[in-house]
């Protein structure tokens, strides 16, 4: 039978003995199918019981609730246990109260976030996950979905311990998770790090567009087959970028100065692009492209896109037709990575709070002097020095490393009636 409560002089007589006793810890899991009014009837009896709420989480899965809270209790701790299961009981949920003598630990604060994006994410796939964390002594916080399209995305806060190379040792091991189960894996600074980012800059050429532009061009003088043998070289790291460039340019030769402008209209965005630089506006990003290909063919794009920065190389022209010549300094790695740190400055952002998207060898310095580098299809020689790498060809995925959720996207999205999904093969 529930115990006696006393109310009037009594309730104050008792209040008073317990006030000069250290407050009582209570821990409230509520479960069930989650409905209007149940946080409301579970804070209104903490509420006339006098408790001091120290800390709440709630979540929702397919219509059902957990919702967690954590209280002090000073008066009776077993007449708060009994009414609380009264009262949800009352609104057909389940409930499981502790009470504890021993104040409660402050929260560990997670130090990283990893992110896991799959199509889909097996059991398998964050087994190993949990596993390679548990092994390296690393504690999950907790754990949310980030995202149901174009991929599946959950978001592990973790608390890395403080051995020098704890933080290393995970990167490495969850690297071989994710090659393993055949999923992408970020991991990165939890916190203010994280969430300060404020440029981000991208690669061009299987990046932001779909295909390679001077292969579009060399199409047209029937030497698509060799550049793309000399593209394809380059991009693996096997051959200087700029050598590379004047080699492939120079089969351009002759051709009219209007093909430049009937490749920019054939152009596709790598599907994503748009909703990416769209949602990176509206969080205030600084956004730019540093490519190997050429601004006649880029800078109209950027101007659609409404991108903040352009760095590309520039064609030479005469009597109309390509020489098969670039005029100027060649956008090789190096340059990459200046314009980077350009781009940066000229914004006022540190390089920590930047973000380099990229897919070739050439993109190997802007990513490492990027805060985030983010590998995107990449080259094998790309993907070993970047922070992230993303296997799926959708752009948006970079997003949700950046800590930015599907559900956000979507809510952003339909206030400007532009939410659409479109359906995936």
């Amino acid at each position: 039978m529930p115990k006696p409560y006393p109310t009037g002089p009594d309730a104050r007589a008792a209040d008073s003995s317990h006030s000069s006793h250290r407050p009582t810890t209570i821990l409230i899991t509520v479960t069930g199918n989650d409905r209007p009014g149940v946080s409301s009837v579970l804070f209104g009896v903490l509420a006339k019981n006098d408790l001091s709420i120290l800390d709440v989480e709630q979540v929702v899965i397919r219509r059902k609730l957990t919702l967690g809270v954590l209280a002090e209790a000073h008066g009776d701790p077993e007449h708060v246990q009994d009414v609380v299961e009264q009262a949800m009981n009352s609104v057909g949920m389940h409930v499981a109260v502790e009470i504890s003598a021993t104040p409660p630990a402050r929260p560990a604060v997670p130090t990283h976030a990893v992110v896991v994006l799959g199509a889909p994410i097996t059991a398998r796939a964050l087994s190993a996950v949990a596993s390679t964390l548990a092994a390296a002594g690393v504690n999950i916080e907790s754990i949310g979905g980030v995202a149901d399209y174009p991929v599946t995305g959950l978001e592990l806060l973790v608390t890395v311990g403080d051995r020098p190379d704890a933080d290393a040792r995970v990167r490495v091991d969850l690297a071989a998770v994710a090659k393993a189960q055949g999923v992408d894996i970020a991991v990165e600074r939890a916190g203010i790090a994280r969430r300060s980012k404020r440029l981000v800059v991208f690669d061009v050429d299987s990046t932001l567009v779909q295909g390679e532009v001077i292969e579009m061009l060399a199409a047209r003088a029937g030497k698509e087959a060799e550049v793309a043998a000399v593209t394809e070289a380059a991009m693996r790291g096997e051959l200087d970028f700029a050598e590379s460039l004047h080699r492939r340019v120079a089969t351009l030769a002759g051709l009219p100065a209007s093909v430049i402008d009937d490749v920019a209209a054939e152009l596709q965005l790598t599907p994503g692009a748009r909703t990416t630089i769209r949602t990176l506006k509206r969080l205030g990003y600084r956004c730019g492209v540093v490519s190997g290909g050429f601004t006649a063919v880029i800078e109209p794009l950027a101007a659609e896109l409404e991108l903040d920065f352009v760095r590309a190389n520039h064609l030479e022209v005469v009597d109309g037709h390509l020489t098969g010549r670039v005029l100027g300094d060649v956008v090789d790695r190096a340059a990459k990575a200046r314009a980077l740190r350009e781009f940066a400055a000229d914004a006022d952002v540190p390089l920590a709070q930047t973000v380099a998207v990229g897919d070739g060898a050439n993109d190997i310095d802007m990513l490492s002097a990027a805060g985030l580098g983010i590998a995107f299809n990449a080259k094998p020689a790309l993907r070993e020095v970047a922070d992230a790498a993303l296997s799926h060809p959708y752009l948006d995925a970079v997003l949700f490393f950046l800590g930015v959720t599907r559900d956000e996207i979507e809510a952003a999205d339909a206030e400007d009636g532009r939410l659409r999904r479109v359906p995936l093969d």
